[in-house]
């Protein structure tokens, strides 16, 4: 034991008690952090399914909200104009990928 001679200074009947009630102390407090800080955890332990909480109902209208949008027909056929989340707008160029010749499907000739 490394910290053997702590014993020497402290008497193991005020040592272990005080070391005891530390570790409760500290998971203890963990644990009131998760639950505080956490949605998942109370519906966990209510058996309810994930993400029933109240915060899910936020996240479902930040969701709709939040998309982005487009509109093809108001540029010419290689462009498209999209409207950003924030209301902003971008002028997307849209490419055909290249061909490349090891792509190709080729047939090989029999044996």
């Amino acid at each position: 034991m490394n910290n053997s001679k702590i014993w020497l200074v402290v008497k193991p009947t005020v040592g272990v008690p005080i070391f005891l009630s530390a570790v409760a102390i500290g998971s203890f407090a963990v644990h009131v952090a998760v639950l505080s800080n956490t949605s998942w955890v109370s519906d966990f332990l209510k058996g309810d399914p994930m993400g029933t909480a109240a915060g899910n109902a936020a996240l479902e209208r930040d969701a709709a909200t939040s998309h982005a949008s487009y509109d093809a027909t108001s540029l010419d056929g290689k462009a498209v104009l999209v409207t950003l989340p924030d209301g902003t707008q971008a002028r997307a160029i849209i490419e055909m990928p290249k061909v490349l010749a090891s792509t190709r499907s080729t047939t090989l000739p029999d044996g």
